[in-house]
């Protein structure tokens, strides 16, 4: 089962797959609004888990709540504005299977393997119950064949109906691929279904700059209190409503709550999001790298004693741990490595790619043969010409 301690991933694809669709690097032009806002939330993923590395305190337990407030609706939302060209077409489902089904099983096997025989820890349900931080592409998954459920309906009609499902669900839903989590989310992954780029354009706006100054500003204070009205455990959309130890009215009032802050927290993070384009922005084609590679070195750093060493010096620990985190993100998004480490995230598609090569590079060769001969054959032509004329 995944730890209930302060250590839930987030994040994306983008990919193609997540964290706003898929990382791989597309040929049509990107936006790099998007890959801004990819980057940068992936970045914050592994922020978040380097935090858990920390000493407890209540600054670092009011940061993690602060940033776990949005972060996670944020991604969820841009993963639903680039998953609305999904169908239930043969092409799409076999991206969905190479993008996302794949690399679960190749991750979710690897990551154990590294954490049973490098960390020594014991899990339990492989595959059935994603392991950290696997989550996110289980929940694409079934984000992504409810695609074509929830685009058709009305805007309204669709973000009420994944409310509503969101609210009952949480009496429900269990760790079962983390269905939990996929229903507790799935009001910001249809308010992204059905956002359109004039809603986009709004985000851009000065004034919208503001008020997301404003807007993270209040949420930084909500989570001050957020042990008193909810528990973390909450922002996490993990756990049935039984296990926190509420009624289910009072668990829906507060699901209600955690899902208004994540709302404005995610909407004021976006507005902050700069629409220029540079280095950072393409390291956002690799946003799923990031996110499946990273927790190598977190959990390298937690079995090495890094806990330990920092204990007795949390101000430095926290600026030396969040900058190591912030670099991290950028070396495994950085075009050298991203490009290498693809080959582990996608084996399918680099099959595909070497198979096309290698079809291209035999037809060419057999065109070059074909013309090679009848470049021979007319040499011949012209030469039988010649030598059997008529004035021969």
């Amino acid at each position: 089962m995944p730890s209930t301690t302060r250590t839930t991933p987030t994040l994306p694809r983008t990919p193609s797959a997540t964290a706003a669709g898929a990382t791989t690097p597309a040929a049509q032009p990107r936006d790099p609004w998007f890959d801004n806002a990819k980057m940068a939330l992936v970045t914050l993923v592994v922020v978040g888990h380097s935090w858990v590395l920390l000493p407890a305190s209540p600054q670092r337990d009011h940061l993690y709540d602060f940033l776990y407030a949005w972060h996670v609706p944020a991604f969820v939302f841009v993963t639903g504005y680039l998953s609305r060209s999904f169908a239930y077409t043969p092409a799409r489902m076999w991206q969905l299977l190479r993008t996302v089904v794949v690399p679960y099983v190749v991750f979710e096997g690897a990551l154990a393997l590294f954490r049973v025989y490098v960390g020594g820890e014991h899990l339990q349900d492989l595959f059935r119950d994603p392991h950290w931080p696997m989550w996110y592409l289980s929940a694409l998954f079934f984000w992504r064949l409810l695609t074509p459920v929830f685009r058709p309906l009305p805007g309204a009609v669709a973000v009420a109906v994944a409310v509503g499902v969101s609210l009952i669900a949480g009496a429900y839903a269990g760790d079962t691929l983390d269905l939990a989590r996929v229903v507790g989310l799935l009001p910001f992954f249809v308010l992204g279904l059905h956002a359109r780029r004039e809603h986009l354009a709004l985000l851009r706006t000065p004034l919208a700059r503001v008020a997301g100054v404003v807007g993270l500003a209040g949420v930084f204070w909500v989570t001050r209190f957020t042990d008193r009205f909810a528990s973390t455990e909450w922002l996490y959309y993990r756990s049935r409503y039984a296990l926190l130890d509420v009624s289910d009215t009072h668990a829906m009032v507060i699901r209600a709550g955690v899902l208004t802050v994540g709302l404005i927290g995610a909407a004021s993070f976006l507005s902050l999001v700069p629409a220029v384009g540079g280095w950072f922005s393409r390291m956002g084609a690799w946003t799923l790298v990031v996110y499946l590679f990273h927790g190598f070195a977190i959990k390298s750093l937690e079995y090495g004693g890094y806990p330990e060493r920092i204990a007795d010096h949390p101000g430095a620990a926290f600026v030396v741990t969040t900058l190591g985190a912030i670099g991290l993100a950028l070396l495994l998004a950085s075009p050298p490595v991203a490009r290498r480490l693809q080959h582990a995230v996608d084996p399918l598609g680099l099959a595909e790619q070497r198979f096309e090569q290698a079809h291209a590079a035999a037809t060419a060769r057999r065109h070059a043969d074909r013309l090679g001969r009848e470049l021979r054959d007319r040499i011949a032509d012209a030469d039988h010409a010649r030598a059997g004329g008529p004035l021969r």
